[in-house]
């Protein structure tokens, strides 16, 4: 592929742009400047740099991001900044998009990718691709409570019981819920219809990926292509 054409589709800016940020020598391949937009480039385990950068070709991008609290999953916020600005521009302009939604109040891990088909594996219920959260409640976690959950609660918008795959105390006030569906507010309303309240909700793993604990929140790093895969299967993925 031509160097300006794969920095446009890494989303470095239009055709012209990329093209002339090429020919001013702002592009590396292997330490050396490569200034001829017209350079073909071989892109399997390409990395190239931009004014110093290291840049990893994607066909598509998947990433994951710490998410702090105070951050909209959301192309158009209402009341507070958007997790898209927390990425670089490349990656906004690509139009990469969060897997599903962290209310602007839940940290932890969010998936964002601009692959459509992922998308919808990965939030499709059939699919049962499981998400761990970590809750801080206002009242005692009570066995009864644990019960519930796990055997099922009405919330107001379906008569179907909604179950937790999984629920575990893991303090007084303190439990793990493991989902493999996503409706609004889902964790804060079973909680509710629990007989309890949640202070604070924090999502450390989605499928097989966990949240590193090295990553800062605001930070996001790739997910490498091999762990796709068990992203999807919920399967153990590969370590960096």
């Amino acid at each position: 592929m031509h160097l300006a054409q794969i920095l446009f589709t890494q989303g470095f800016g239009t055709r012209r742009l990329c093209a002339g940020i090429v020919a001013a020598g702002r592009v590396r391949i292997g330490g050396h400047v490569v200034d001829d937009p017209q350079a073909d480039i071989a892109t399997e385990d390409l990395v190239f740099e931009v004014e110093g950068r290291p840049w990893p070709y994607r066909e598509r991008a998947l990433l994951m991001l710490h998410k702090p609290a105070g951050y909209e999953c959301s192309q158009k916020p209402r009341h507070h900044p958007s997790v898209l600005s927390l990425l670089p521009q490349p990656l906004r302009n690509r139009g990469v998009q969060p897997v599903g939604r962290l209310d602007e109040d839940t940290t932890g891990l969010l998936l964002l990718t601009d692959d459509g088909a992922l998308i919808h594996r990965l939030t499709s219920p059939k699919w049962h691709v499981p998400k761990v959260y970590e809750i801080g409640t206002k009242h005692p976690v009570t066995d009864e409570q644990i019960a519930r959950l796990l055997a099922g609660v009405v919330l107001d918008d379906d008569p179907a019981p909604v179950r937790a795959a999984a629920c575990e105390r893991t303090g007084e006030q303190a439990l793990t819920l493991t989902l493999t569906e996503g409706k609004y507010h889902q964790v804060k309303r079973m909680v509710a219809a629990a007989g309890n309240r949640v202070e604070t909700l924090h999502r450390s793993r989605f499928g097989a990926l966990q949240l590193p604990p090295e990553l800062p929140p605001g930070g996001w790093r790739w997910v490498q292509a091999r762990d796709i895969e068990a992203v999807n299967a919920g399967a153990p993925a590969a370590r960096d």
